[in-house]
This record gives C-alpha cells, structure tokens and sequence, in this order.
C-alpha cells in the first residue's frame, strides 16, 4: 500500500542504499527521523531523569480571540505524551506567554495563513514520523467532553470511535495516512476545500473501516469566524465618529470573510479539477472504489 501511494522514496529506506546526495556520509551518522520537542541549552539532573517517548502531535492555527479555547484544547492533550505547535495567524505570539505550557509549545507566525498552509510548510512527513497521530484541528473545537488518553484505535479496531467518518475541522491522521494526506495538500490552494472528499484514498485500505469517527469521545466544532474579522454589530442610525468607524471597521470584516468564502470555492473547483485530471493522465493508476461509486448509481 505504501509504494502504491507515495511517489517517493521515504529517508527511512533510503538509508539502506547509496545515493549520490549522501554518499559522503558513513550510514551510522545519518539521522533519518526529527521530532518538535525542544532542547535545553544544558543539561541538568532533571533533564537526565526524564525520558518521555512523546507520540501525539497537536497542532492548531490560532489567533488571540480564541486564546482561551486553546488553553482549554491544549491542557486536555498535557494529559497524555503530546508536542504542541501553534501556528500563529494573527502575528500576536507575546499575550500567550502567561500560559502554563507556553514556553513547551513551538510557535509559528505567518500573517493570515490557514492550517493547510503551516501544515504543508512546516509538518513534513519525515519531520513527523515519530509521532503516531497528527491531530490537525481549528481552534475554535470545543473540548469538554473529549478526553484524548481514552482514544485507542489500531488495526484491529472495528468499531466506534475507530472507524466511519470525522469532522474536517478536527481531522486526527496516523502515521501512515499523513505520508500521503500532505502529498494531495496541494501548494497553492491553502484553504484545503475539496480534501476531506479524498482522504478516504489515504487511509491505507477501505475507507469505511480505516476512517474513523469520533462520537463516544466527542468535540463540539463551534464555527467561530477566524481570518477575515469578527462578526459585524449591528449599530444604531444615530452614530458618533466613533461608532462609525467601529461601522467601517465590522463593514471590511464581513467583506474579506465574503472575499475568503468565494476563494475557498474558487479553490474547491480547482482542486476537483487538479484530480480529474491526475486521474486522466496517470494510467498506471487505478481507483480503489470505482465499485462503490458504481453501486450507489445503481
């Protein structure tokens, strides 16, 4: 399944034959994999005791407003071996100092960027192979009644929360399924419309078992808008400068979500025609469930 979808040559196994870009190197020193976890400068005696094998990346587009949900999100996952990243949207990384895990998170400023486009920059399948899942999620998930050290799933799993569907804006990938789920990221087209109808090509087998759904440890996805502004107020006829400007301010809000929302399906048309056409010109490739979409034309 791995040679099948992935059209290039993992470090891994790459280490196991010469090639002309490391052939200078004796194998025992190369380093093929990487992890998110910071280093002290030093070491101590504590840093000496603590051997912690950290399996869970958490990583979220935030922005100030949703400081407090994030908190939230994050002291959840401090409950079990978990790197945190935040990807920094708004250019605000200072007013999240005063948090408890801050200076253990790694933090990543872009201006107005989505989770698609730290993700493809900055989450390479070889950076992030240590980590059993990638939980790539939108900030604004509500969390009270998820608990992440409950979640259990192998390849022996063959029932919920393990396998069905998940919700876009929470995905949780495995190891494997990210190899290829940043493959079809596709550069350009940062809000990512269009991918949650083709992960199913990346969950290693059938897609009816292999992706799952949580509902017994579930989220509450609270649709706050993020990049493009707040929502504008409605204000009353007689307004000072003040308020006008308040007005204007809300006015250009509303605008640049309309301008994000026609993008994003701008996008989506893009990228559905980006697949067709892969599938047109690669013969070697044949879809795995050509006779599912056959019976539901039936």
């Amino acid at each position: 399944m791995e040679s099948r979808w992935m059209r290039f040559t993992p470090i891994k196994r790459a280490n196991n034959m010469r090639n002309k870009h490391w052939d200078g190197l004796p194998r025992g020193i190369m380093e093929s994999t990487s992890d998110m976890e910071l280093k002290l400068l030093w070491k101590t005696s504590r840093f000496n005791s603590i051997n912690v094998n950290f399996t869970v990346l958490l990583a979220i587009a935030v922005g100030i407003k949703q400081k407090h949900n994030v908190n939230t999100i994050v002291r959840k996952f401090h409950l079990v071996n978990c790197s945190v990243m935040l990807f920094h949207y708004d250019g605000n990384v200072d007013e999240w100092r005063d948090l408890e895990w801050n200076d253990r998170a790694i933090h990543i400023l872009a201006y107005n960027q989505t989770k698609w486009w730290f993700a493809k920059r900055f989450l390479h399948p070889d950076i992030v192979s240590i980590y059993d899942y990638i939980f790539l999620w939108d900030e604004d998930i509500g969390v009270e009644n998820f608990h992440p050290e409950s979640l259990n799933c192998s390849s022996e799993s063959r029932g919920p929360p393990c396998t069905g569907w998940v919700e876009g804006m929470a995905p949780v990938f495995s190891r494997a399924a990210w190899h290829c789920v940043w493959l079809l990221i596709q550069n350009d087209l940062i809000h990512g419309w269009g991918l949650d109808m083709k992960l199913g090509y990346c969950a290693q087998g059938d897609r009816t078992r292999k992706v799952g759904v949580i509902d017994s440890e579930y989220i509450i996805h609270q649709g706050i808008p993020s990049l493009g502004g707040t929502s504008a107020n409605k204000l009353s006829h007689h307004r000072s400068p003040e308020q006008m400007t308040i007005k204007a301010r809300s006015d250009r809000s509303v605008d640049l979500r309309s301008q994000i929302r026609r993008q994003s399906t701008a996008e989506l048309e893009i990228f559905r025609h980006r697949w067709d056409q892969a599938v047109r010109e690669d013969e070697e490739w044949t879809d795995p469930f050509h006779h599912h979409k056959r019976k539901r034309r039936v």
